[in-house]
This record gives C-alpha cells, sequence and structure tokens, in this order.
C-alpha cells in the first residue's frame, strides 16, 4: 500500500513535486464561469444572485433564523453539544493568548507613537453543505474573529434540503450573528459586492468546492480572504522508536480526506516503513472510507526512508506540510530545526485529529508548501493595526532640518513646506 522509497537525492524531490502538482489551479472552465457570476453580480446585486441559487441550488437565498439555530441545537445528541463547547472554549482560550493590545511608547526623538488594534467590522464564514459540512471549522473560524472582536459575523452555508443541525449548533455556540442559506460562487461574489440583505464584508474566511475557491481568488483585493487552501497533507518524521501502530492510523487519517489528500511518512528506520506499512493495510481493512484513502496513499503518499535524522528534518523543511507529526524518542530537541510547517505535533500522544477538533490552535493552516510564508488562520487574521504619532514642538523641532532634507531629496517641496512653516 505505503510507496518505501531510499533517499538518493532525486527520488525524494519526485515525491516533493508531485505533491506540488496535485495542488494545481482550478481549470479553464472554471474560472470562466466563476467570472461570470462574479461579473453579473457586481452588475445586478441581489437578482442576479437569486438566479444563479435557483439554477445551481434549487432555492433562492434565505435567512436562517435564531429560532431554528437553537432548534438545531437541541436536536444534537448531547455528547455532541458537549465537545463542541469543550472545542470553542479551547480556540477561545487560545486565541486571547495571541491577541495583540495596543500600545503607545515615546519614540527616540521624544515624541509618542503606537499603534491601536482594531478588529475587523464584518467578516463572512463560507461553509460547505452536504457530505463536506464540518462543524468543526465552523468553530476554527468564527471563534478567532469573536476573540478579535469583530463587530459581525455573517455565516453562509448552501439551502440544501436539511440543513446539518451540528453546523448550526456549531454557529449558535460560537455566536455568529447572522446565518444566510446561500453557497456557491454566487455567495462569494455577494459576499464581495453586496446583494440585498446579503452584506458586504471586509474579509471572507472558510473552505470551499473549486468554484468557491476560484471565486476567493478573484474577490481577494476587493475583500481579504483567509486562504485558497490546496489538499490536506500530514507528513510524519519518525524514528526507530516510534510505534507503527499509531503512525498508520494518523497518516490513515489525513488520506480519508479526499483521494488528493497526501500523507507521508519521513523516517531513518526502513524497518519501520515496513511495518507502517503493514498497518496501513490492516487498518484500512475495518475502516468506513477505504477507497479513499486507498488512492490518496496509492497516487501521494509514501514512505522515504533516509540515512540520518538531519537528512529527514531537511526534506520536512522542503515540503512545508500543512501537518507535521514527530514521533521520535526527543522530539522536543528537533522542533528547533522546524522551520515550515502549517502545525507540529510532538510526541506519540499528540495525533493530528487532535489539533483538527480539541487542542486550541486552528485546523485552518497553508497546504501545498506555502507554510513557508504563510501562517495558520488565528485572532490575528480579524485584526487590523493603526499607527498613531504624536509629536509636540520640543519633540518636533531638532529632527525638521532632517525631514526637510529627506523631502527635497525627493522633489516633494510641498512636504518640505508642511515642517517649515511651523517654524517661520
Amino acid at each position: 500500500m505505503l510507496n518505501i522509497v531510499l533517499a538518493d537525492g532525486k527520488k525524494e524531490t519526485a515525491v516533493i513535486q508531485a505533491m506540488r502538482d496535485r495542488a494545481a489551479s482550478a481549470n479553464q472552465a472554471i474560472e470562466a464561469a466563476v467570472r461570470e457570476v462574479m461579473d453579473a453580480v457586481k452588475e445586478e446585486g441581489y437578482t442576479a444572485v437569486e438566479r444563479y441559487s435557483l439554477q445551481f441550488d434549487k432555492k433562492a437565498p434565505y435567512e436562517i433564523s435564531r429560532e431554528t439555530l437553537e432548534a438545531a441545537y437541541t436536536r444534537c445528541p448531547v455528547e455532541l453539544i458537549a465537545a463542541l463547547e469543550h472545542a470553542a472554549a479551547n480556540i477561545q482560550a487560545y486565541n486571547k493568548k495571541l491577541l495583540p493590545e495596543s500600545g503607545f511608547w515615546t519614540s527616540p526623538d521624544g515624541g509618542k507613537v503606537g499603534r491601536v488594534v482594531r478588529g475587523l467590522t464584518r467578516v463572512g464564514i463560507y461553509v460547505p453543505g452536504g457530505t463536506a459540512a464540518y462543524p468543526s471549522s465552523v468553530l476554527m473560524n468564527a471563534v478567532p474573529a469573536k476573540v478579535a472582536g469583530v463587530e459581525e459575523i455573517v455565516m453562509v452555508t448552501p439551502p440544501t434540503d436539511n440543513l446539518n443541525d451540528a453546523v448550526l449548533a456549531a454557529a449558535r455556540i460560537a455566536g455568529v450573528d447572522r446565518v444566510i442559506a446561500v453557497g456557491g460562487a454566487q455567495a462569494v461574489a455577494a459576499f464581495t459586492y453586496g446583494a440585498g440583505f446579503i452584506p458586504k464584508v471586509d474579509k471572507l474566511v472558510g473552505p470551499g468546492n473549486a468554484y468557491v475557491a476560484a471565486a476567493k481568488r478573484m474577490a481577494y483585493g476587493k475583500l481579504d480572504i483567509d486562504m485558497v487552501a490546496g489538499p490536506s497533507e500530514v507528513l510524519v518524521v519518525a524514528d526507530e522508536t516510534a510505534n507503527a501502530k499509531f503512525v498508520a492510523a494518523d497518516l490513515l487519517s489525513q488520506a480519508e480526506h479526499d483521494k488528493l489528500a497526501s500523507a507521508v511518512l519521513l523516517t531513518t528506520s526502513k524497518e519501520l516503513a515496513e511495518e507502517v506499512d503493514a498497518e496501513m493495510v490492516r487498518q484500512t481493512g475495518y475502516l468506513e472510507r477505504s477507497e479513499i484513502m486507498e488512492s490518496s496513499v496509492r497516487d501521494f503518499g509514501c514512505a522515504i526512508v533516509c540515512p540520518n535524522m538531519k537528512q529527514v528534518i531537511s526534506i520536512a523543511n522542503e515540503i512545508a506540510p500543512e501537518h507535521l507529526e514527530i514521533v521520535a524518542k526527543d522530539p522536543e530537541t528537533l522542533l528547533p530545526n522546524i522551520k515550515n510547517a502549517g502545525a507540529v505535533f510532538l510526541g506519540s500522544w499528540s495525533p493530528e485529529p487532535l489539533g483538527d477538533y480539541l487542542a486550541g490552535p486552528n485546523h485552518v493552516l497553508p497546504t501545498s508548501g506555502t507554510a513557508r510564508f504563510f501562517s495558520p488562520l488565528s485572532v490575528t487574521s480579524f485584526i487590523k493595526t493603526m499607527s498613531v504619532i504624536e509629536y509636540d514642538r520640543t519633540a518636533l523641532e531638532p529632527i525638521k532640518d532632517r525631514i526637510i532634507a529627506l523631502a527635497r531629496s525627493e522633489k516633494l517641496t510641498a512636504h518640505a513646506n508642511s515642517i517649515q512653516v511651523r517654524f517661520e
């Protein structure tokens, strides 16, 4: 099941390239269809949103009432509500620790400088419908926004015949202000330009299909977005002390997402790789999404065996995975060498699903190598800062000639004059 590759400088490079290539951008047909929707909503507003909603979802958009959210919350099993509320509390606590504060201080010139931190005014959250309805993603997107002080959180989800109770309950738990039944590129367009009762937002977050992803790319610049996520991925770094059963289970937990998901083992032990392979075959035999897992592992999974841990870490940093597990004798000693990863899980008892659901850090993570320059979604994704400058005459006078010199060097005489007139 698991292709075992002995690192030789070439084979592992081919594996990394295959991971990159699987996250190809939307094809031209999708781009053209989405462009039509975006342009139509820009010109026609809600009329176009309703037309496309009826065409694709067979229903016009509508607002989901608070009573509907409460009823969904009540229908959910008690143990599920307890799990959602536990997760929400951990996400809230984690993000409160990350929230930056406004502050002011004295500059070297004696003036007063600082910054003011503000939550965004309005944020949109896209939540897929059907089989891809994940209540955990509602919490991961909405709770950090709430902690940031966002004034209004508006969630959209396709108007399916049976709205997902757990998703609606999660919206209620997270404190989402409005929930609107509308989906697809038309929902993104409505958030971008504003359309009837669907408001324009400052930022749009949340996963979606290829059409939603293409719409988010087109919307960027008119609003902010979290990221355009590619297929899911996990990379397990392991030495000979790792438990093969645990490693196999963790690789499969990511492979079950979809056939494009990538599950890779990096290890110094060929024996461990062989044991993990056998365990993956065994465990797949009793898991429900076996066809998806088998396809994912066959096409985008492998075990790369390296001669030493230094090379393992080097390849891990090159891949820059969404999820990185370090299952080794002393995982903490390896962490300082990790430069690129969305989330790092240390030790045998920190499996990737812990981060997906309950620990507190976000599961909205950079994929396809973008962890080299992107960070996980968090409270800081929902704030903006404003610089503040306050000098009095005493602070400005000693530096006035230097400002004037800089302005004149750039031939901006009005800038220079703005300083000069104050001291005539």
